[in-house]
């Protein structure tokens, strides 16, 4: 009897690394599919479609959120971007991890659609190493600087919709504690249990 994979959420406040985590996570030739996303911009040289993203229109986009078909969902610049349900649920019917990086709001749309989630919130070691790291991006103004910050401390308060809270003080360690944190859910006996029952039927 296959084990049915694990949805894993990496989320956390903007500038915590979240990004730069998940890289380095898929270089350890790690067993994780990496969720594709779907939008409805269109796709810049060199992108596959169903690689990179799937690409929608819009029409076909918004049937799908009608027909609740996303786990998330949001409008950016005038684009719609999401996660469909039946390519997560396709891959975690394979047995294989499904990732999924996010900002917190569409990991707390992921949470109501899909509670059986692993839920991982990705922690600065601080709030000024946070504005630091903002800071040092060299990108922002200083008012888009003291939004952001204003807006991490409302996240980190929603840190109680989560499983897991690791600290990004340096991205290796971080990287292997969320590696022992798949590893240990794997073996927790509520997800395991069924497939040794049957075993003991077996003459």
């Amino acid at each position: 009897m296959k084990e049915r994979g694990l949805l894993i959420v990496l989320s956390g406040p903007s500038g915590v690394g979240k990004g730069t985590v998940r890289k380095a996570i898929f270089s350890q030739n790690t067993d994780f599919e990496y969720s594709i996303s779907m939008t409805t911009r269109k796709p810049r040289e060199g992108e596959v479609d169903g690689v990179d993203y799937f690409f929608k229109t819009r029409e076909e986009f918004e049937q799908l959120i009608k027909e609740e078909g996303l786990l998330e969902w949001a409008e950016f610049v005038g684009n719609y971007y999401g996660t469909p349900v039946e390519y997560v649920e396709k891959t975690l019917s394979e047995g294989k991890d499904v990732f999924l990086e996010i900002e917190v709001q569409g990991a707390l749309q992921v949470r109501k659609a899909f509670p059986e989630g692993l839920f991982i919130f990705l922690m600065p070691p601080s709030l000024s190493e946070l504005k630091n790291r903002i800071v040092t991006r060299g990108t922002e103004t200083q008012d888009i600087i003291n939004n952001r910050m204003a807006a991490a401390k409302e996240e980190i308060e929603m840190m109680d919709a989560y499983d897991y809270v690791v600290e990004n003080d340096q991205v290796d360690l971080a990287c292997a504690r969320i590696r022992a944190i798949v590893t240990a859910e794997h073996c927790r006996r509520d997800r395991i249990a069924l497939r040794y029952k049957k075993m003991l039927e077996v003459e």
